[in-house]
């Protein structure tokens, strides 16, 4: 049977590690969390209809193609590229009537819009949750981090969608990529022949994924989730990883 180290010993251990760690990750959360806003404002039109969405009423789809003179479909990828970020909040809107499907209404979100809230998660945090799953047998380990971050990218994917999810393929990798990248992730999105591809140049676990590739497992369950949620069905995805001596992190779908 395996012998558990003293709780205090263990905590002390990874305390230490996590503040030698911390001036290392400071570039590093601050490269992801610029990517991110990057990928959200670095369109003019796009910084423009946030400060629009900012009102006390919010905006639709619709009324951003009419007040900014560009089509219903460049409006809404403006608004949801925004609300992947976590920047807008989305809520449905029925008529009066009630007949009909629901409009979206895109308003500004409660956070805070600053650097801060896209940190990498907090390594302390992370070690003692790998050196807990590294207690249970690894297939065992593995399924339970896959159905976390499955839970977690649904969750995700009825913020940013709720009441529509059916978005294509395509759509739903550039959706999702906005996500990750707003999780730490600095991803970017890439069509093939038969295939779309996530590729991150960043990971928020560091090197906790590195020493624990379970994390890994808890990815694929996020991208799992949110294309379920955003495209209607399950979608096969193809995990490689560095972690997992992979040349790239990515996740292929298709």
């Amino acid at each position: 049977m395996r012998e558990l180290p003293v709780l205090s010993d263990a905590l002390t251990s990874e305390a230490e590690t996590a503040r030698a760690d911390a001036n290392r990750i400071d570039d590093e959360t601050f490269f992801a969390a610029a990517a991110a806003v990057t990928a959200a404002f670095g369109d003019s039109t796009r910084r423009h209809i946030y400060l629009h969405a900012a009102g006390p009423d919010g905006t639709t789809a619709s009324e951003v193609a009419k007040t900014f003179a560009i089509h219903a479909n460049v409006a809404r990828h403006h608004l949801d590229k925004l609300a992947a970020g976590g920047y807008l909040e989305v809520v449905l809107e029925r008529a009066p009537s009630g007949a009909g499907r629901p409009s979206k209404r895109y308003r500004r979100s409660k956070g805070p819009l600053s650097l801060p809230a896209l940190a990498r998660p907090d390594e302390l945090i992370v070690r003692l949750l790998v050196k807990t799953l590294s207690l249970l047998p690894a297939p065992i380990a593995e399924r339970a981090a896959e159905e976390v971050g499955e839970e977690y990218g649904a969750s995700l994917a009825a913020q940013m969608s709720p009441g529509d999810s059916q978005r294509s393929l395509h759509a739903a990798m550039l959706a999702v990529a906005d996500a990750l990248t707003a999780h730490g992730f600095a991803a970017h999105a890439e069509s093939h022949d038969q295939t779309s591809t996530l590729v991150r140049d960043l990971c928020p676990f560091g090197n906790a994924a590195i020493e624990y590739p379970v994390l890994c497992a808890m990815d694929r369950g996020m991208v799992s989730g949110l294309l379920a949620g955003l495209c209607g069905d399950a979608v096969p995805i193809n995990l490689r990883s560095r972690a997992l001596g992979d040349a790239i992190c990515e996740s292929v779908a298709g």
